[in-house]
């Protein structure tokens, strides 16, 4: 994700990962608490269950700490590429308030994309590997939806570039199935009859999902906003963009030293020597 953020010169992006780097710590956090349910309120019996937990304390503690850490450096570093990064979308929509707006809108809708997959990921792996049964039905729905919530995200990146209407309609419609998958896989967490398989994994997995359906019903709302800006003149600057050349200043040396008579300006009455000037190429 940070690569694509730095290729693309993409200050959105860059953005949404310092939200993305804040919910790691937050899941990081979590893992004190699931760890300790998993070791002392698993159905197995742990032997020596404290002095495991003992073991594990201190790396649970020292993870969210280093990862909070990090989040500081990487504010920094973001604030210095915001200036240089604010260019770019200059030098690819022009001065056109307009065309900035609509572009920005589908920046925004391509980074939200990024992080529905890594949600839905999350959820989906988590619940193949950790909790369900491999004999149950429902985990044969959740194969089932892993290839049709991929097939959405990139549907939709694609239908957004290139602007083809029918293709972006069906993955906004597609959408709706899929934050009300989101919500049953919620009820489930807390249902009286499955709660108990969740025990362990609950707390992370809730976490995953609210942000999940969060995440999916933001997507749909700027989707549908940029869908709205189809054939409105931004489908060259999307689909090609212009290249990119940072910004040069350059001291140009105007007048140059002759002689004294000619160092002295007819508008100045105590003959003030003219200051080099500057130009923006």
């Amino acid at each position: 994700m940070a690569f694509d953020a730095l290729r693309l010169r993409n200050i959105i992006q860059l953005l949404g990962i310092i939200l993305f780097h804040g919910a790691l710590i937050v899941f990081s956090a979590l893992q004190f608490h699931e760890t300790n349910v998993a070791i002392f309120n698993c159905e197995f019996c742990i032997p020596d269950a404290n002095q495991l937990w003992n073991r594990v304390q201190p790396f649970l503690i020292v993870a969210p700490c280093i990862v909070a850490a990090s989040w500081f450096f990487l504010v920094f570093w973001i604030k210095q590429l915001y200036a240089e990064f604010g260019w770019v979308i200059f030098h690819v929509v022009g001065a056109n308030p307009k065309f900035k707006s609509m572009y920005q809108f589908y920046q925004i809708f391509l980074c939200l994309l990024k992080f529905d997959f890594f949600c839905f990921v999350g959820v989906t792996m988590q619940l193949l590997i950790v909790v369900l049964n491999k004999d149950s039905a429902e985990f044969g729905v959740t194969i089932a939806a892993i290839p049709v919530v991929l097939l959405l995200l990139a549907g939709c990146a694609r239908a957004v570039k290139h602007e083809v209407k029918l293709l972006m309609a069906f993955s906004l419609a597609l959408m709706l199935p899929a934050m009300s998958y989101f919500l049953y896989k919620l009820d489930r967490f807390y249902a009286p009859s499955t709660e108990g398989q969740y025990v362990s994994t609950r707390a992370t997995l809730t976490v995953f999902t609210v942000v999940a359906f969060l995440l999916l019903s933001a997507t749909l709302a700027i989707g549908i906003k940029c869908f709205r800006d189809f054939d409105k003149g931004l489908y060259d600057s999307k689909a090609h963009g212009q290249s990119y050349t940072p910004v040069k200043m350059q001291v140009m040396d105007v007048f140059r030293m002759r002689d004294k008579s000619e160092q002295q300006s007819p508008y100045s009455a105590v003959g003030v020597p003219l200051q080099p000037q500057i130009s923006i190429e």
